[in-house]
């Protein structure tokens, strides 16, 4: 089936989810679903596709909240810095950058859906950021801080992005990674910087509270 172009994301997001703060992250407000199935199937109606994957920008992710959090609690991780967070979503942890005082931000991510999303909880939260549509493994624009949650979820995906944030830290970038003990995290080649236990939808996640950590790359 071909994928209908989009009528309009961010009015399809406004009907869509509810203007939620996450647990662990009380000072931002993010468009969030209040459940995961029903946001599924009428993000593939809206694209004319069934089997898409989960609309991941309508969630806040537990390793996406435990990043927010060390950065807002830490802000000299990222203050007056470019940052970059990775496949973005909602743009948590990205919003959360430019409130604990980041020179600038961009939200990388794939999905159509995402940059809306973004747009519409920077907006909310006073923080601007800038929108990154294209996939941007692989290349480097000079960030000084990459910040990526829940990225370790799949295989070939896990290999191909940690690969490619090693580089970056090896060229002097600081990496930072949150995750809830994905399947693909390599953690021999990281450091465990803080943990927290973060509130989550037992729709999601196989417990309410996840075991959440924030790493960095040994190199």
């Amino acid at each position: 089936m071909t994928r209908r172009p989009l009528a309009d994301p961010a009015a399809f997001i406004r009907a869509e989810t509810h203007l939620l703060a996450p647990p662990l992250v009380p000072e931002i407000r993010l468009h969030l679903a209040a459940e995961s199935l029903p946001i599924w199937q009428r993000t593939e109606e809206e694209l004319g596709e069934i089997g898409l994957p989960p609309p991941f920008w309508a969630f806040a992710w537990a390793g996406g909240q435990a990043l927010a959090r060390y950065v807002l609690d830490h802000p000299e991780t990222v203050r007056g810095r470019r940052v970059l967070d990775f496949a973005a979503g909602s743009g948590l942890v990205g919003i959360a950058a430019m409130k604990a005082g980041a020179a600038a931000v961009a939200c990388a991510d794939i999905d159509p859906f995402a940059h809306a999303a973004i747009a519409l909880n920077a907006w909310e939260n006073g923080a601007p950021v800038e929108v990154l549509a294209a996939d941007v493994v692989g290349t480097d624009f000079g960030w000084e801080v990459i910040l990526a949650g829940d990225i370790a979820y799949e295989h070939d995906l896990a290999a191909r992005v940690f690969g490619w944030l090693e580089a970056l830290s090896a060229r002097g970038a600081a990496v930072w990674i949150g995750d809830p003990g994905r399947s693909y995290l390599p953690r021999e080649r990281l450091e465990k910087i803080a943990e927290y236990g973060v509130p989550v939808s037992r729709e999601l996640e196989d417990a309410e509270i996840k075991r959440t950590s924030v790493w960095r790359p040994r190199c």
